[in-house]
Parts: C-alpha cells; sequence; structure tokens
C-alpha cells in the first residue's frame, strides 16, 4: 500500500514563495509518475504540475496557471517530491495534493483519474 504524506503549506502573503513537499512509503519511489494537484473552495480538483519520465528522460509538465512561477522535482533517495511555489497569488489558494500512478507508469498525465493513490493534502492559503 502507498502512502503519501504533504506538508509545506501555510499561510503566505502574495508575492512570497513556498516549498511543498511529498513523502511516500510502500513502494518504489522511482516506479512512477507523480503529481500535483490543488482544489479550491467551491472548485474541481484541478492539475498543477506533475514529473515522469518520457523514452527515460525526465519530464515535467505543468498547468498554464502556474508555468514560469511553479517548479516540480523529485529526489528517488529520500522518496520525495517537491513544489517550489514562487510569486504566489491569491488565486493559489487551494488545499495541494500529491498523487502518484501505478507501478510502470511513468508519463506524466494531468488527469486525475490516471492517479492511484493520493495523500491528505495541505492547505495554502495566498493573502492579498
Amino acid at each position: 500500500q502507498v502512502q503519501l504524506v504533504e506538508s509545506g503549506g501555510e499561510l503566505v502573503q502574495a508575492g512570497g514563495s513556498l516549498r511543498l513537499s511529498c513523502t511516500a512509503s510502500g513502494r518504489t519511489f522511482s516506479s512512477g509518475a507523480m503529481g500535483w494537484f490543488r482544489q479550491a473552495p467551491g472548485k474541481e480538483r484541478e492539475f498543477v504540475a506533475g514529473i515522469g519520465w518520457s523514452w527515460s528522460l525526465m519530464s515535467t509538465s505543468y498547468a498554464d496557471s502556474v508555468k514560469g512561477r511553479f517548479t516540480i522535482s523529485r529526489d528517488n533517495a529520500k522518496n520525495t517530491v517537491y513544489l517550489r511555489m514562487n510569486s504566489l497569488k491569491p488565486e493559489d489558494t487551494a488545499k495541494y495534493y500529491c498523487a502518484a500512478r501505478g507501478t510502470g507508469y511513468s508519463s506524466v498525465s494531468s488527469s486525475e483519474r490516471h492517479y492511484d493513490y493520493w495523500g491528505q493534502g495541505t492547505q495554502v492559503t495566498v493573502s492579498s
């Protein structure tokens, strides 16, 4: 059973930065793509960023709304994926979820239905 635990969410002023972490346990961490999603009150959960492999090369993907501001990375030795968030805006306020695809599914997907494992989420609040 794969378990994902997020951390790093907090209240921050607009223009500030945060780094979210997601630590995985229960499987070989490097074997599947990972993603970050977020859900704001009253809205559907949406894709933020993902990291995986394509033709043995690491690949990343970002939602248009966060391109140039957010960076996803992973440290396989620590079983951890990170989301560095810069130039935060009030519209980035949401609960952020870490997700993992099944073993062997290395390509990044922006569809939450392609992710088998989810963390409990960490709250990010950006004040104006």
